[in-house]
């Protein structure tokens, strides 16, 4: 069994799998963005002959995640098909890249239990597509089930709004968010580092009086950034990847707005009532618990009216209350608090001080829009709504980062090397600078719309009419 803290390092490791803390945790991402879930077009993990390993890695080795999800008809246990995918990987000698593994034919016992098997966070080590070899490589083994319940919502008898929902983790709603998510610069990898550095303290009881964590992430930035999503990727990702030392996990969206009462005094009330629940979860042995508070700043807000005598005095005792709650569930090991917020200078500078993590999720650079319109392109080329490009190789386009170079030639040497439809691509992306990543998720279909035939299926067609689609939505932007 894998230790549950085993995520990848940017560094080969041996003995201590788990990735310490940066120096400094208040960080600022300026351009992340959410992407909406979506198919990802992703590589195959193909054998390869490869020469004998030289000595000095034979020791030194990359830890590599493999995610492996079970059938949902699946009654096999976890551990069996862990090790059957261990002993598969040793006796192949493959190449390790980000994407999807075949699954061998003649392994029956694979071949019905398992869904998929995937390689993931290879990119932290390797760059220009490049790959890790078999020797290279530790792979780390996590098996998961997904769960399709749905969300379970709190029930209230009195009238009052559900003051929370429930997802069991790992849960099928979730299932390729986190990699349909597209940043900048390594905002995910840096979470899953963090909670790592967290749990781990916790577990093996640092002193938290000599060295300070509260296990409390804030992402603050612009609407249709995706920090909702995020957390809510993050949660479903850490499920996964600490499911042998936390078998249950479970996901409490906090409805901020229902923690106020029109009744004066019953605010409070609510507030103790919300986290006693989550502390009864919190006790639960082998349970992990990931608490979100979406729009936090709604708190904040009624906090700074209750001081300025706007609001009555009940506003600013639930703040209290939520502060003080969440100060408790510090002691315990098992529990993690993500919070987003709209609007960054109505957060409440008590929470901000409490929290390890405050990371601004800001627009999309020019990168991130040309990759967020290719995933798009490319799932509607797998559907049959356009048809291929001349001159590219399958569902496949190229990324951004495969265009730097030649981009840079052409711009020198004026030279024919991009093909017309990334170049086309590139201005659309260019035309959409300013639209949040919501907006750009959405372009692809009111481009489509757009079109006088919705029933052609002509690429250059569409793509011209994106741009155009672009221009027109980032003039009828708000000011």
């Amino acid at each position: 069994m894998s230790t549950p803290m085993e995520i990848a390092e940017q560094k080969p490791m041996v003995e201590d799998p788990i990735p310490l803390p940066n120096a400094s945790m208040e960080v600022s991402y300026k351009n992340p963005i959410e992407a909406a879930t979506i198919p990802v077009q992703i590589a195959v993990a193909e054998p390869v002959a490869t020469p004998n390993p030289p000595p000095c890695l034979h020791e030194n080795k990359f830890l590599v995640s493999v995610e492996v999800c079970l059938k949902p008809s699946s009654t096999a246990r976890l551990e069996d098909v862990q090790r059957a995918v261990e002993r598969m990987l040793e006796n192949r000698s493959m190449s390790y890249a980000d994407g999807l593994v075949l699954i061998p034919a003649d392994d029956l016992f694979l071949v019905d239990n398992v869904q998929r098997i995937c390689i993931c966070d290879t990119e932290e080590w390797v760059k220009n597509n490049d790959v890790l070899l078999f020797w290279q490589v530790k792979p780390v083994v996590h098996t998961f089930q997904l769960i399709d319940e749905g969300p379970c919502e709190d029930l209230c008898a009195d009238g009052q709004p559900a003051s929370f929902n429930e997802w069991i983790l790992p849960a099928k709603e979730f299932d390729g968010l986190w990699e349909s998510l597209i940043y900048e610069s390594g905002l995910k990898q840096r979470l899953l580092r963090y909670a790592a550095s967290a749990l781990l303290f916790t577990q093996k009881g640092v002193n938290p009086n000599l060295v300070s964590w509260n296990r409390i992430i804030l992402l603050h930035g612009p609407p249709g950034t995706g920090k909702t999503s995020l957390c809510k990727a993050l949660a479903q990702k850490l499920s996964i990847r600490c499911n042998s030392r936390y078998p249950h996990c479970q996901l409490i969206e906090v409805n901020a707005h229902s923690l106020f009462s029109k009744w004066f005094s019953e605010s409070g009330k609510l507030v103790a009532k919300l986290f006693q629940k989550i502390q009864e979860m919190v006790e639960e042995d082998g349970n992990l618990v990931f608490v979100l508070i979406d729009e936090v700043e709604s708190l904040a807000a009624a906090r700074k009216a209750a001081l300025s005598g706007s609001e009555p005095s009940d506003s600013i005792r639930v703040v209290n209350a939520l502060l003080t709650q969440m100060d408790k569930l510090k002691s315990a090991p098992n529990v993690i608090i993500l919070t987003t917020s709209n609007i960054t200078t109505a957060i409440d500078v008590a929470f901000v001080d409490r929290a390890d993590i405050k990371a601004y999720v800001g627009p999309p650079t020019l990168h991130v829009r040309y990759e967020i319109l290719r995933s798009c392109v490319e799932e509607l080329i797998s559907k049959g709504i356009i048809s291929s490009f001349q001159g590219c190789d399958g569902l496949s386009i190229p990324s951004f980062s495969s265009l730097k170079e030649k981009l840079s030639e052409s711009e020198v040497h004026d030279t024919n090397t991009v093909p017309w439809f990334c170049k086309q691509l590139i201005e659309a992306a260019k035309g959409c600078e300013g639209l949040s990543g919501r907006s750009l998720r959405k372009l692809p279909f009111l481009a489509h719309a757009a079109l006088a035939d919705p029933y052609s299926h002509d690429p250059s067609n569409f793509l011209c009419t994106m741009i155009e689609t672009a221009k027109r939505e980032k003039s009828e932007q708000p000011e």
